[in-house]
């Protein structure tokens, strides 16, 4: 969001990474980010957001939604090039990517035993006990 580049061959040079691609005004999105937001910091898992969405529209959602993860833009005025690399049809769509560059996961919408699969491999659950999580929502 800095107006810089990444790749992704230098975001995996820090380890395996989850994608997460979103829209600001998408429910889903709303819903499942804040948690992936307790799983952020883990040394096992890195998260990057990923926006289709302008700096100061997704600077509004992070604000709003908590978010404190690494975020970059795929916007439209560049034709979304991240999220038709990776095929997108909805969103959020969730990607995990080994450090070897191997898709290991891929989601779309939100799916509970998704989330429960990435917090085990961080090592932070994404879910508290008392909170009544759907096993699904469309992207």
């Amino acid at each position: 969001m800095d107006g810089s580049t990444q790749s992704l061959e230098e975001i995996l040079a820090k380890g395996p990474a989850l994608l997460a691609f979103f829209k600001i005004g998408c429910p889903v999105c709303q819903f499942a980010l804040p948690f992936l937001e307790r799983m952020a910091g883990s040394s096992s898992l890195q998260i990057i957001a990923i926006s289709q969405d302008d700096e100061s529209a997704t600077t509004g959602f992070r604000q709003r939604f908590g978010i404190t993860f690494p975020t970059l833009l795929d916007q439209s005025k560049e034709g979304y090039p991240a999220s038709n690399a990776y095929g997108l049809t909805s969103v959020p769509s969730l990607f995990l990517v080994e450090k070897t560059g191997e898709i290991a996961m891929a989601s779309a919408g939100f799916a509970k035993r998704d989330f429960e699969s990435l917090g085990q491999r961080a090592g932070v659950p994404p879910f508290r006990p008392d909170e009544n999580v759907p096993e699904w929502k469309a992207g």
